[in-house]
């Protein structure tokens, strides 16, 4: 069992997924600094304001607390959308690098030719390979259409 499980280990697709989730998880660190730190303050100067859309939530009880740890250390259940627009923010800036990376990685790579136009194709009466213009087939004289 336990070589079954080291040739299951280090057959390449496993050995790519792996690598690509824990390049994945931290890609993800670096866009949620992005968002957290170069995006959000500009917007929240755009708006007038500093923003901080994590403190953003309506406690289900109908009272106002001043934050989610108040409201939470009080027993109250909270809607926390304000976490939610962050997660969607970043999930939409993550979306639109992945996007960028596998647009650039196209254009590097190279597009196989298209193939040649057909200059032959074969006769239905007697499958030999005669000219696409022809209309008659110079093997069997059939009429072509």
């Amino acid at each position: 069992m336990l070589k079954e499980f080291k040739e299951f280990a280090m057959r390449g697709n496993v050995l790519d997924m792996a690598v690509g989730i824990i390049i994945g998880a931290a890609f993800g660190k670096i866009v949620t600094s992005a968002v957290e730190d170069l995006m959000m303050p500009p917007i929240g100067r755009l708006m007038g304001k500093h923003v901080d859309f994590s403190g953003l939530f309506f406690s289900l009880d109908g009272q106002h607390y001043e934050t989610i740890a108040l409201a939470k250390a009080a027993g109250v259940a909270t809607l926390n959308y304000g976490l939610f627009l962050n997660t969607v923010i970043n999930f939409l800036i993550v979306a639109l690098a992945v996007f960028l990376l596998v647009r650039m990685v196209n254009r590097w790579t190279t597009k196989p030719a298209a193939p040649p136009a057909p200059t032959t194709k074969d006769c239905p009466q007697c499958a030999m390979s005669i000219p696409i213009q022809a209309k008659r087939c110079g093997h069997c004289t059939t009429q072509l259409a």
